[in-house]
């Protein structure tokens, strides 16, 4: 029997199922395990088993946590030492594959840089000190994380429901909202399944999935199957060329923020020359049929043979695929196209969620980050506990996020590293690296895979008084008061159970077996989409007029949004685009270099309404003349040693809806000035030359030619 007596109601709801559809194992399910009970499971160095020679590597299987997609990776293990990660072949995310972000998760774990041990007000505490003042001055605390799921949302979710149900706010500046947004609006699933595989043509509108949208690895596993015979045709639409964009066959670039009228333009032939149907949607014919041509060429620059030749594209490879988070207004618009050319059924179909939906992710926005700040100033936010994000560095200037911090009157930091928000909170929590703890994770991704991905230490802490983020939550949400917690010792205890209660197994042979293929497999609920009826498609002129620059915020694979800033390995990794390392830069148009008398080199203020930085020119034909691109990340002014260099271009973005979409931010969607300062130093960067100056890849000659000349020699 159980060793201890639990409410059963109390006792589902804290493990995340709820109170229907339990698969407990029967009346001798435990209540409780701790670390102990499964020590030769975690830390296998400590006990080892018969088969582990001394210099010969044990792979464990875990999940990437560098960025929300949470990959399965394997990682090996010698001498209790994680020394390399690689992708978990068993994770249908990513199958085996794994990309520069999660290989650096090894550099993170290591870094002399760590938080060592609980601070408060900055000085030295012990783990007691810290949580007893937490529990006493953390009520009716509300939460800032990132994107968040799994058993760790579970926790967080029953300690806000205990202190009066605070917010969650869940903050990622480099998301899929708009994508999400529309995909719910006009399908009724935010997170359709992706067949990037199946199209034989793809037309991406600002969603780099080859990049930092979604799940880069996965899509990059999709997009070497599309490229497989038949070959499939990549197109891209956008100000400044991106990871995606470098690999298309057909590249266009529009003025920034017109990228919704480009696309209304394609449907505008696409309903006149092609004859497609739009009569089940009057509001969208009626926008198809204003979008003309020259209009698109006035908003966009974008010319009609261009538009043409988009959709001329996807008539003739079908299914295709149209993927847009540009901003909202595009992504609708991208949804009604994949709609009307019948790739809804093909290379879109329902998204199939787990049953246990309090395990399901928590995706994040800029529109939270902007709303906290507002409800922070307002006075409606007494405490708080800050996980994941750094506020501070992501928030526009506007905003004023360490203003806003301010009028908190208690800030909790659960964090490995300082930042600059930790900077301003009055207790710090110290938390063991990903590669130490134990959690469970549940993918943004639309297949009815149903997996659970588990998150298990490859070693021992390497500072004996950091702790799992797990654990964490758990004394925080027992200190709350949580009914059901009270018996669980441990995170361990309390993930084993849950666990054991989602597949409805407590045999350890059950247990082991999840462990070694890193994932849970468990139920799914099938949606079906609710597509059809009338849908309105608005269309927002861009802010900056012809001639006048927009600043483009653009992340790239490598630092993301800076939360990776600090890691020398990813700082040294030459960008996909520029191939510049260790610092910040400006890409510009050639044209646009020569307006303003600058070149390669040279030092340039940016100016927008909320502030300025100054970083060098890279002049680069790869983006649009009125767009002035400076990729995020950099700038960080308390983040350790590694980290102190190039600019923060966030902080020139506004902080009100520029896409009328509520308080989100755009990428794209504030005017500046650029001045010269009269500095010049040269940009390192991997490679010098980007143009083959009119040169072909390789000579060919033909086979008779050949023959002539070589052959028989």
């Amino acid at each position: 029997m159980s060793k201890t007596k639990i409410d059963r109601r109390n006792f589902l709801k804290v493990l995340g199922l709820g109170s229907a559809g339990a698969a407990l194992a029967g009346c001798d399910m435990p209540s409780y395990v701790t670390s102990d009970e499964g020590k030769e499971n975690i830390y296998s160095y400590l006990a080892p088993e018969e088969y582990v020679i001394p210099g010969i590597g044990v792979w464990y299987a875990s999940t990437c946590q560098q960025c929300p997609a949470s990959c399965g990776v394997h990682g090996r293990v010698r001498e209790g030492r994680v020394l390399k990660l690689e992708g978990n072949p068993d994770a249908s995310v990513n199958k085996g594959k794994i990309c520069q972000m999660g290989q650096a998760a090894i550099q993170g774990h290591f870094h002399p840089e760590r938080i060592e041990n609980p601070l408060i007000n900055g000085q030295k505490a012990t783990w007691d000190e810290a949580l007893a003042l937490v529990a006493k001055k953390s009520g009716g605390a509300a939460w800032l994380t990132g994107a968040m799921s799994g058993h760790q949302r579970v926790l967080i979710d029953a300690h806000r429901t205990a202190g009066g149900n605070a917010r969650h706010y869940a903050v990622e500046v480099v998301n899929a909202r708009p994508w999400e947004d529309a995909s719910l609006a006009t399908l009724g699933d935010a997170n359709p399944n992706l067949h990037i595989d199946k199209a034989r043509a793809v037309l991406a509108v600002g969603a780099d999935f080859l990049g930092t949208w979604g799940n880069p690895v996965k899509s990059m596993r999709d997009y070497g199957n599309f490229r497989s015979a038949p070959r499939g045709v990549l197109m891209s639409i956008e100000p400044a060329m991106s990871m995606t964009g470098a690999n298309s066959d057909i590249w266009v670039t529009a003025r920034p923020g017109s990228e919704a009228a480009v696309l209304m333009g394609v449907g505008h032939i696409l309903t006149t020359k092609h004859g497609v149907s739009v009569a089940d949607m009057p509001s969208a014919a009626l926008a198809f049929a204003d979008m003309t041509p020259t209009k698109v060429l006035g908003l966009s620059d974008v010319k009609e043979e261009q538009l043409a030749k988009i959709a001329d594209t996807l008539m003739a490879n079908s299914p295709s695929l149209i993927l847009a988070n540009a901003n909202h207004d595009t992504a609708k618009v991208a949804q009604v196209l994949n709609m009307m050319l019948g790739n809804v059924g093909q290379t879109l179909t329902p998204s199939a969620a787990i049953t246990a939906e309090a395990l399901l992710p928590v995706t994040g926005s800029s529109k939270d980050l902007v709303e906290f700040a507002m409800d922070a100033k307002a006075g409606k936010i007494s405490s708080v506990f800050i996980s994941g994000t750094n506020p501070v560095f992501l928030a526009p200037s506007k905003l004023d996020m360490a203003g806003a911090l301010a009028k908190v009157g208690f800030k909790v930091a659960i964090a490995d590293f300082h930042d600059e928000t930790t900077t301003a909170c009055d207790v710090v929590l110290p938390a063991s690296s990903a590669l130490e703890a134990w959690g469970t994770h549940v993918p943004v991704d639309g297949s009815d895979a149903g997996e659970v991905y588990i998150q298990q230490p490859l070693m021992e802490n390497v500072h004996a008084n950091t702790r799992g983020l797990g654990d964490i939550l758990l004394a925080v949400a027992k200190g709350a008061g949580v009914d059901g917690l009270a018996e669980f010792e441990d995170y361990y205890g309390y993930l084993r159970t849950a666990v054991s209660a989602l597949i409805g197994s407590d045999l350890e042979g059950d247990w082991n077996s999840i462990l070694q293929k890193g994932k849970a497999v468990t139920a799914v609920n099938h949606s079906n989409f609710n597509a059809g009826g009338d849908v309105a498609l608005g269309f927002s002129e861009p802010a900056a007029k012809a001639g006048t620059l927009t600043l483009i915020t653009s992340a790239r694979q490598g630092l993301f949004d800076g939360r990776h800033a600090n890691l020398p390995w990813l700082q040294e990794a030459p960008d996909q685009i520029s191939k510049a390392v260790w610092d910040s830069w400006a890409e510009i148009h050639p044209k646009t270099a020569a307006k303003i008398g600058a070149k390669d080199g040279d030092y340039i203020t940016i100016t927008s309404a909320n502030g300025s930085i100054t970083t060098r020119v890279f002049i680069y034909k790869g983006i649009h003349q009125d767009a002035i691109s400076v990729p995020m990340g950099r700038g960080h002014t308390n983040y350790g040693l590694y980290a102190k260099n190039g600019v923060n271009p966030l902080s020139l973005l506004d902080a009100s809806s520029g896409d009328r979409q509520t308080t989100e931010l755009l990428n794209s969607g504030v005017s500046v000035t650029v001045k010269p300062t009269g500095d010049n130093r040269h940009l390192v960067r991997l490679m010098d030359v980007d143009s083959q100056h009119g040169r072909k890849l390789a000579a060919t000659i033909t086979a008779d030619q050949f023959d002539r000349n070589q052959g028989g020699a």
